[in-house]
């Protein structure tokens, strides 16, 4: 199996991301570790023989975005105005990092991953790399109440697997039926929880729970613990992590919905 560079294809001579069967970037070619993402040698968690390959992603269908500087531009304006618009919903006037990005996905089984949700996709910071790592036979929806970032991500993504939606995260269960599917394999939220009134707050963690696919996770990153409690007390088990190298730091959480899980923390009651 051929190994893909860290940097999952390089960087065109203009600014532009190649091709994932091209292979400009001069950087070492490396194995990850299954566990957190990072290269085994930076890794002191993975087991003996505990790498991976990088994601094979030649087969992906092509992904058109307008290049380099002029869409960094054009996304920290839009990013910015929604925050002056609605600080409250964006939360934040930095985007994630790549650090916290990487980490939140680590945890992902791309193999099994045919359905992947978005909330709050903002201007694509989370968006991107999703579609960098979904298999070919995929497709990401991505949700949000905002109309310019949605207008946004429909100018600057073009992707056959990619669907923004205006819409309601509450609404995730008549989303994805509306799509085609029964189920979602994973849920990823960027949504302000500690904003939100906590009927609705708890509301769209229960239409989640109710989205997903036994095995799936909800995967949230936050400010606040607000979003992690809200998954520990719905779903069946929870993983937790922190993001320190964000502006400002963030809480990073899973929960899985494990019916097996579920069944003995039952029988224990």
């Amino acid at each position: 199996m051929s190994v893909k560079c860290a940097r999952l294809g390089g960087l065109a001579a203009k600014g532009k991301r190649n091709p994932p069967d091209s292979h400009a970037c001069d950087e070492p070619q490396r194995f990850v570790c299954i566990a957190c993402g990072r290269g085994i040698a930076d890794c002191d968690k993975s087991p003996k023989g505990g790498g991976m390959p990088m994601p094979e992603l030649a087969t992906a269908p092509a992904r058109q975005t307008p290049g380099g500087f002029l869409r960094f531009l054009r996304s920290a304006a839009i990013f910015f105005r929604g925050f002056v618009e609605n600080p409250a919903m964006v939360a934040s006037v930095v985007p994630s990092s790549q650090a916290t990005i990487d980490a939140m996905l680590a945890k992902v089984d791309w193999d099994r991953c045919r359905l992947f949700v978005e909330y709050g996709p903002g201007v694509g910071t989370f968006t991107t790399r999703i579609l960098d790592l979904l298999p070919p036979n995929g497709r990401l929806i991505a949700i949000d109440t905002n109309p310019r970032f949605i207008d946004f991500l429909k100018k600057t993504i073009d992707d056959p697997r990619f669907e923004p939606v205006l819409g309601s995260a509450a609404d995730v269960e008549s989303i994805v039926r509306a799509a085609g599917h029964s189920h979602a394999d994973y849920v990823i939220s960027g949504l302000p929880f500690t904003a939100l009134p906590p009927e609705v707050a708890e509301g769209i963690v229960d239409a989640t729970y109710s989205v997903l696919r036994d095995g799936g996770a909800f995967m949230t990153y936050q400010f606040m613990p607000t979003a992690h409690d809200l998954t520990a007390a719905r779903f069946d088990r929870t993983d937790r992590g922190l993001a320190l190298l964000n502006i400002p730091p963030c809480v990073l959480a899973w929960g899985w919905k494990d019916a097996d899980a579920l069944a003995q923390r039952e029988a224990a009651e």
